[in-house]
């Protein structure tokens, strides 16, 4: 215990240190420009996993030097490397975006070298029935999708302010606590020094958060987690140790679960992101962003509780605690007054086909305007082939705002007017000088599903082929830059209309 609070002091104090000279010297790196599907409305530093990854390399010394295991215990020493290497991988995507199919091939190489230095799931024991079942061949996939997967799991729920990092450090403080009355081992002290480094970062990443943890951080921390996890069950310190994890993520895994099930059902990319997670959900539905951290960090502590009644029963009472996870999550959905939109898999496959049709035809489009965007020489030619495609894909109005109250739009020819029904929809974005578009459409020519969906999608394919021109022009994006009007912005009427629907 002793050990174990020394080096949650070192993490804490570690972080509390690094993070305020990470945030002054990383000012000219922020999340401003990253993607329409982050929250957040200002610039803030993605840098924080570097105070993380200092604490973790910090805490590792001293778990190596105080642990009963020797220094040279090749497990420890590959973890430690695994997770860095993940860690790296995360930065440079935080410095230059590498896109997904890098990243995950990056993954696998890291994971498969954690599983050739030792790092294996090669046997599982099956609750209630004390059977162990050998793995095999098939224990080097399994390692490596399990890494790859928690590693992801972290990096995905990073959506809203202290969420990720919240999450972690409930699993860190279990991981610590279910090995705390066993061999003193490196697992054991490296979680509760990783415990006290998320709870040091937390203060500056909890709502309103003053720096971000970035893919660095996300993929250190997921990936430590799966490592921990494999090294304790080898180790033999935790019961049931690749359970009860599963019952303290249930929460984040329910939810990308699905959301990848319903963006491949809509046929967009699987890892491509979007708002349709559970902290979005509640954003939109009015709660704040402390409140919604709040609710998820009460439904994730009461999944901490039942995944250490799964260490506490040896993994006899999974049954019973799945089931009561299940309830609890179906109640918890109601309450929230969600569930329908959470759980909207049936009415998806119903609509898939269609939607499925809308999406590739958006995407061509997109990948058309990209390449578009190349052989134009301004950036109003650019919007001019945007208006090309917005008249493809149905739109009534487009309304693209910049600062200082200055907009561009484009409107269908053949419209007359823009009655009240009419769908309508406001994505905040602050991507550079661009602040938000404004879409209209006549319910007769869209429903509303395929409304949400090529309203992000257009807006999406604006960006990115305004930043391919930029980059290609080698020149900033002033306002400037388009011919534009002048406005006041959306009155309180219009922003009414925009929220409600």
């Amino acid at each position: 215990m002793i050990a174990a609070l020394i080096c949650f002091g070192v993490g804490l104090f570690m972080a509390l240190g690094s993070v305020p000279l990470i945030r002054r010297n990383f000012q000219g790196f922020d999340s401003g420009a990253r993607s329409i599907h982050q929250t957040h409305q200002t610039p803030i530093s993605r840098f924080g996993g570097l105070a993380l990854a200092a604490s973790f390399v910090l805490v590792a010394s001293i778990a190596l030097r105080m642990s009963s295991v020797p220094v040279r215990d090749a497990n420890s020493l590959a973890l430690i490397f695994s997770a860095l290497a993940m860690f790296l991988l995360g930065l440079l995507d935080d410095i230059r975006p590498l896109g997904a199919r890098k990243k995950l091939i990056g993954q696998i190489i890291i994971a498969s070298v954690a599983y050739w230095a030792g790092l294996r799931i090669e046997s599982f024991r099956i609750p209630g029935l004390g059977a162990v079942v050998q793995f095999g061949g098939a224990s080097f996939l399994i390692t490596v999708l399990w890494i790859v997967a928690l590693t992801n799991l972290i990096n995905l729920i990073d959506g809203v302010d202290g969420l990720a990092g919240g999450i972690a450090l409930m699993l860190m403080c279990l991981l610590a606590y279910v090995g705390l009355g066993a061999e003193l081992t490196f697992a054991v002290l490296c979680s509760a020094g990783m415990a006290g480094a998320l709870l040091g970062f937390l203060r500056y990443n909890f709502p309103p958060a003053k720096i971000y943890m970035g893919d660095g951080g996300a993929y250190l921390l997921g990936s430590l987690i799966a490592l921990l996890t494999i090294q304790n069950s080898q180790k033999g310190t935790v019961a049931a140790a690749l359970i009860a994890p599963l019952f303290a993520l249930a929460l984040p895994i329910i939810d990308v679960a699905l959301a990848i099930l319903r963006r491949g059902m809509k046929g967009l990319p699987i890892l491509r992101p979007d708002r349709t997670h559970i902290h979005h959900r509640l954003l939109q539905s009015g709660f704040s962003r402390i409140k919604t951290v709040l609710v998820l960090y009460a439904l994730s502590l009461v999944f901490l509780v039942l995944a250490l009644g799964v260490f506490w029963s040896d993994g006899r009472w999974v049954p019973f605690l799945f089931g009561f996870m299940c309830l609890t999550l179906l109640f918890a959905s109601r309450c929230v007054n969600f569930s329908r939109d959470w759980f909207a898999v049936g009415r998806v496959v119903v609509n898939s086909i269609d939607l499925r049709k809308e999406s590739r035809y958006a995407l061509a489009l997109t990948q058309w305007l990209q390449l578009d965007a190349e052989r134009c020489a301004s950036l109003d030619e650019v919007w001019d082939g945007f208006g090309f495609m917005a008249r493809k894909l149905g739109f009534a109005r487009i309304r693209l705002i910049i600062e200082d109250s200055r907009f561009r739009s484009w409107q269908r020819e053949s419209l007359p007017c823009i009655s009240e029904d009419f769908h309508r929809t406001r994505l905040d974005f602050n991507i550079g000088n661009f602040v938000a578009m404004e879409f209209v459409a006549d319910p007769l020519q869209m429903d509303e599903r395929r409304f949400d969906l090529l309203s992000e999608l257009a807006a999406e394919a604006w960006l990115t082929a305004a930043a391919r021109w930029q980059k290609l022009d080698r020149s900033s994006l002033p306002s400037g830059a388009l011919a534009l009007e002048k406005c006041e912005g959306p009155t309180a009427e219009q922003k009414e209309t925009y929220a409600s629907s």
